[in-house]
């Protein structure tokens, strides 16, 4: 750690996020569950396979094109849950609000997380309630924890990742950050531009009844698609190699990244995963995703190599390789 204080870029799921957890973190609370860094932990009680997670949102502007900051705190945990591998069933909520917010505010966001759940079938069913002095908090902050069952026959790991295996995506890039920026300035982009935000837990249910084979699945939320990449890479130990025509990103957020200088690979998703799998289940599995209207327009992105461990390879439109290194800084703080 170059710095004594906490500067903002270590919440962006990027370098120094993985710096801070490593150094900090994981040396206070290392156990067997902890140490996968997944999505959620994967735990045992009583014979039952559980996965269980929990998050915080303190997304700017609490409401933004395509959704609100309860939609998104409801559907980060159900995607959390379901990227373990897990049937999400039951979530809690908790509020930490400023004086003097609006109750018309926090009916509206409630509300966005009870269609959520009901979307998603699980039940909110515990929770807590502060509120702080004005000024404490920027309006709302809320966090949600989640707990699933893990589905039968099903081993999703990133242990599992080796040389040869596909990697998919289940969509556009780039669509939570540019309309979470447009929220946060005010700009005016067209009606096609909107976040992304959704549950997944149904569509990975379909997947995985299908193709339990299926190794990891992750979505690429805070620091993007290249920074999840490289976590992916080097908790397995492999090289991975995707290319860049085959990375979809609507025209009009290129645009809107081209425009504002930001790099679409890096601006995080909330209604998008990445699955690694064997070649043969490939097809099958694409054939059950764009099946769903969440995943239609999935494809295959790259592929899983042997070297260089640890590292990602984005092969250019001009043939070339350019390395995809972790997120460093913050292109857009508080996206989620």
């Amino acid at each position: 750690m170059k710095s004594d204080r906490i500067q903002l870029a270590h919440g962006s799921g990027g370098k120094l996020s993985h710096d801070l957890v490593q150094e900090i973190i994981l040396p206070a609370f290392a156990n067997e569950a902890l140490s996968e860094l997944h999505d959620g932990a994967k735990i045992t009680v009583q014979g039952a396979r559980l996965a269980f997670t929990t998050d915080s949102y303190v997304v700017k502007p609490l409401f933004f094109p395509g959704g609100d900051i309860g939609k998104l705190a409801v559907c980060g945990t159900v995607n959390d849950l379901a990227m373990t591998g897990a049937l999400p069933l039951y979530l809690s909520a908790g509020f930490i609000i400023e004086e003097g917010f609006l109750f018309a505010d926090l009916s509206r966001i409630v509300q966005s997380m009870r269609a959520a759940a009901e979307e998603a079938g699980v039940m909110i069913v515990t929770g807590d309630t502060k509120v702080v002095e004005k000024g404490a908090v920027d309006g709302i902050y809320l966090n949600t924890a989640g707990i699933g069952m893990l589905m039968e026959g099903t081993d999703i790991s990133p242990t599992r990742v080796r040389p040869g295996q596909d990697i998919l995506l289940s969509g556009c890039i780039g669509d939570h950050g540019v309309a979470v920026m447009a929220g946060r300035h005010n700009m005016v982009l067209p009606h096609t531009i909107a976040s992304d935000c959704a549950p997944l837990n149904g569509l990975v249910k379909e997947m995985l009844t299908a193709v339990p084979q299926i190794a990891v699945l992750r979505d690429p939320t805070r620091g993007g698609l290249a920074t999840t990449l490289n976590e992916i890479a080097q908790q397995a130990g492999v090289g991975i190699l995707v290319e860049e025509t085959a990375i979809p990103v609507r025209p009009e957020v290129a645009a809107v990244c081209e425009m504002m200088g930001f790099d679409p690979l890096y601006l995080a998703n909330e209604g998008k995963m990445l699955i690694f799998i064997d070649p043969p289940y490939s097809a099958r599995l694409l054939e059950i995703m764009q099946g769903h209207p969440y995943g239609q327009e999935a494809r295959i992105i790259g592929r899983v190599t042997t070297a260089p461990a640890g590292q990602v390879g984005l092969k250019t439109v001009i043939g070339g390789v350019r390395l995809l290194d972790m997120l460093v800084g913050d292109q857009l703080p508080r996206i989620c």
